[in-house]
């Protein structure tokens, strides 16, 4: 789909369907005026006969009107106007990309766009207009012989505007806009992949194509360089399955050389099962989900190189499956981690954080700037925030601070979490250093506070996306979060500069 923004007359523009806005009591934008009135009037009469209510939302689908020169007119609700803020807003452009997936217009003049949100400029609208329409058109149907429905005909949408051409930061934010979602649909679609497809390997070969597709560095760290190095949590995770395991590093270079990079460390549990202390049998197949926080790495990744963002960046991966066997890690096991901390491992399903440790010990050796990683990573944060806001903890406000404002401006919102020493205790074992889990109370924070021990001197935040990576029920699927928040932060962060 194409994405271009254009200064139209409502009026004049031919195309397949004009988007307007309406906000109750039939208070038309500007640009449904316009129409209006070559239309004498006819948008105010369907009005005023309650066809739409103008609530946030509601649509009304008009055919061939008397003074416009567009086959359909899509009147959508922005709501009160008092009340209109940035969630009415994408609330519009999704009903609205909902209308259109059903229609056999191939292009759309969408002039709700310039609809002024309090606080924001063109740029955010533009952004988010993008990634609504992009989200809603997303379909997983490649592994169906028989698909449900044809493949929308809609193949561009035209950002419309009123009044003046588009400032330069508007066709920026279009670039950009463009480039997350793209790399939202690499990352959404990974998630989807079953897990006899999507494995470690699998992992590492789309982080190939990435390579080669955009000029990238990538190395492939096999089993036997995780056991020089002494990756012995890593290993642990991997000993009962058959799959391979593999650390990839993906690097993209955007800014200059001596810069240091931001390294996103994402987990990549490819399916697990728990291991020893085996799952329940139900919704265990959304365990392929586990390795959404390598898929919004090369998510993020893609989308940085493909808008050229000025910015280093850097993904770790840590892929791996958690399977039990008779060669799988037990409870009571201890392991020595890539750190040289010992760790008394008293329940395999907290997997997750085994291999993070290792990752984040070899993260410090890239000598970053800051380092994040992504994890789905407990039941509990799901406990916590329920699936709005993923969990956020960082050993520095400052760097908590900007990923909560990235992920305000995103619209993919975090919350942060208390990481504070009180909880550490929990963590105590008789046999190792640590144990991997302080128990049920608190349990999203005892697992941060796991990760912290492995930071050392790094400027780290910790986001658990348990809640927020996919969706179950009838709306089951990946989400592709948090792609657009670590795009957003990447680039604020390298704005600020």
């Amino acid at each position: 789909m194409e994405f271009s923004i254009k200064t139209l007359s409502p009026e004049r523009t031919r195309t397949g369907c004009l988007v307007l806005g309406v906000h109750p009591g039939g208070v038309l934008t500007r640009a449904a005026q316009l129409a209006d009135r070559a239309a004498r009037g006819a948008l105010r009469e369907v009005l005023a006969k309650g066809d739409l209510s103008g609530k946030s939302g509601a649509t009304l689908l008009l055919h061939r009107v008397p003074g416009l020169a567009a086959e359909r007119v899509l009147l959508v609700g922005l709501g009160e106007q008092k009340e209109f803020g940035p969630a009415t807003f994408r609330d519009a452009v999704r009903s609205a990309a909902n209308v259109l997936k059903e229609l056999g217009a191939k292009d759309a003049a969408w002039f709700i766009a310039e609809a002024k949100v309090p606080g924001q400029a063109l740029a955010w609208n533009v952004r988010h207009t993008v990634l609504g329409v992009r989200e809603a058109f997303y379909r997983f149907d490649q592994l169906k012989t028989q698909k449900k429905a044809p493949e929308p005909a809609l193949a561009s949408v035209t950002i419309a505007l009123t009044g003046a051409p588009a400032a330069p930061q508007a066709q920026r934010a279009l670039k950009e806009a463009v480039a997350t979602a793209d790399g939202v649909d690499l990352a959404r679609t990974l998630g989807n992949l079953p897990a006899n497809i999507c494995t470690p390997s699998y992992l590492a070969e789309e982080a190939r194509k990435l390579a080669r597709q955009f000029k990238l560095g990538v190395e492939v760290l096999e089993r036997r360089d995780m056991e020089k190095l002494g990756m012995g949590a890593l290993l642990a995770v991997t000993s009962g399955s058959q799959q391979a395991p593999k650390l990839i590093v993906l690097r993209y270079r955007g800014a200059a050389k001596g810069r240091k990079p931001l390294v996103l460390v994402g987990k990549g549990i490819t399916f697990d099962s728990g291991g020893i202390s085996l799952k329940p049998a139900a919704e265990m197949d959304e365990m392929k989900y586990d390795m959404s926080g390598a898929g919004s790495v090369l998510g993020t990744l893609r989308a940085l190189a493909g808008m050229k963002a000025p910015v280093n960046a850097i993904g770790v991966i840590p892929a791996c499956e958690n399977m039990p066997g008779g060669a799988a890690i037990k409870p009571g096991d201890v392991v020595t981690t890539l750190s040289g901390q010992t760790v008394e491992i008293l329940n395999t399903d907290a997997e997750g954080r085994l291999i993070l440790c290792d990752a984040l010990a070899y993260a410090e050796r890239l000598a970053p700037d800051a380092v994040l990683d992504i994890a789905t990573l407990t039941g509990a944060c799901v406990i916590a925030l329920g699936h709005v806001a993923t969990g956020l903890f960082a050993n520095e406000q400052r760097l908590a601070d900007e990923l909560r404002a990235a992920g305000d401006d995103a619209w993919d919102r975090v919350w942060q979490m208390p990481l504070w020493e009180d909880y550490q205790e929990q963590l105590r074992s008789n046999f190792a250093d640590m144990a991997n889990v302080g128990g049920r109370p608190a349990g999203c924070i005892t697992a941060a506070c796991y990760l912290a021990r492995f930071t050392g001197g790094l400027r780290w935040a910790h986001l658990d996306i348990a809640g927020t990576a996919w969706k179950a029920g009838r709306e089951k699927g990946s989400t592709g979060r948090p792609v657009p928040l670590l795009v957003r932060f990447a680039l604020r962060r390298a704005a600020a500069r």
